[in-house]
C-alpha cells in the first residue's frame, strides 16, 4: 500500500481516537478551532520565511490536523467528510486546469490566471473579486484584489505608469497634509499604499513579505541598540538621537 495513504488513514483513525476520547478534542467546534487555525497558519508563513524546512514540516503537519478536525465535525453533522472535501478539490483542480485535464492551449502562468479567472465566473461567480477573503490582512488583500484584476485585464502596461501613479499619490498626501483634513489625509495614505502594492507587483516583489522582512530588520537593530545602550549604563531616553544613530550604524554594519 502506498506509504502516502498508510500515513494519511493514520492521521485519520488518531482523530477518531481523540474526538471519542480525549476531553478537550470533544468539546471543540469549528468556531472554537478558527482562531488556532489562522495562528497555524501565521506560524507556517514565520517559518517559510525564516527558511527554516523543519519548522515548515511541523506547522504543515498541523494545518493538515485541523483540516481533518474539520472534516470529523462536518461528518458529525452529515454536511460533509474528508472525502468529500477531498472529493471536491480534485473536481475543482480538473476543471481549472482545461490545460492539464483537456485541449485548451496556454503559453504562461499569465494565461493559466486569466482562464482560472474566467471559469470561476462561468461556476456564477458575479465577479471576480469575489474569491478575496474580507477577513483578509489589508496589505495581503490589496495584493490579491490586484491579481485578481490583471486577470480580468483591468492594469497598468508598463512599470513606469505605476511609478508616475505612486508619485501622484504622494503629491495628493502632501496636499491634503498641508491643508490638516484627516479624514482626506487617511485616504491619500490609503491610495499611497495601494499604489505602492501595485508597483511590487511589477517589480515581482510581494508587498507582506518585503515588509515583514523589514519588521524583522527593524528589531534586530533596535534591540542592538538598546543592548548597546544598556552595556554603558544608560537608558534610551538619555541619550540623543545622534548617539542612537551611531549605534544604529553598528548595527547596520553588522549586517542585521
Amino acid at each position: 500500500m502506498d506509504a502516502r495513504l498508510i500515513a494519511f488513514e493514520r492521521l485519520l483513525n488518531i482523530m477518531d481516537d481523540l474526538r471519542a476520547k480525549c476531553p478537550w478534542d470533544k468539546v471543540q467546534t469549528m468556531e472554537t478551532l478558527r482562531h488556532l487555525t489562522i495562528e497555524e497558519v501565521y506560524e507556517l508563513g514565520d517559518a517559510i520565511l525564516a527558511g527554516d524546512k523543519e519548522e515548515v514540516r511541523k506547522e504543515l503537519g498541523d494545518i493538515l490536523l485541523h483540516i481533518v478536525f474539520y472534516a470529523k465535525i462536518g461528518s458529525e453533522t452529515n454536511d460533509f467528510d474528508i472525502t468529500s472535501v477531498i472529493n471536491q478539490v480534485c473536481d475543482k483542480l480538473i476543471h481549472r486546469h482545461p490545460h492539464i485535464y483537456s485541449d485548451v492551449q496556454v503559453e504562461n502562468a499569465a494565461d493559466v490566471s486569466r482562464n482560472w479567472e474566467q471559469l470561476k465566473l462561468k461556476e456564477g461567480k458575479k465577479s471576480v473579486l469575489e474569491g478575496v477573503p474580507v477577513s483578509l490582512p489589508s496589505l495581503v488583500k490589496a495584493m490579491r484584489i490586484q491579481e485578481k484584476a490583471r486577470s480580468a485585464g483591468f492594469d497598468w502596461e508598463e512599470k513606469t505608469q505605476v511609478l508616475d501613479k505612486v508619485e501622484e499619490e504622494l503629491s495628493e498626501l502632501r496636499v491634503e497634509l498641508a491643508s490638516g483634513n484627516s479624514s482626506k489625509i487617511e485616504g491619500e495614505f490609503g491610495d499611497l499604499l495601494f499604489s505602492l502594492v501595485n508597483l511590487s507587483r511589477f517589480i515581482d516583489v510581494n508587498p507582506d513579505e518585503a515588509l515583514e522582512r523589514t519588521n524583522r530588520k527593524f528589531i534586530a537593530r533596535f534591540k542592538y541598540l538598546e543592548d548597546a545602550v544598556t552595556a554603558q549604563g544608560k537608558k534610551l531616553t538619555d541619550m540623543s538621537l545622534s548617539e542612537m544613530d551611531a549605534f544604529w550604524n553598528e548595527a547596520k554594519a553588522k549586517g542585521l
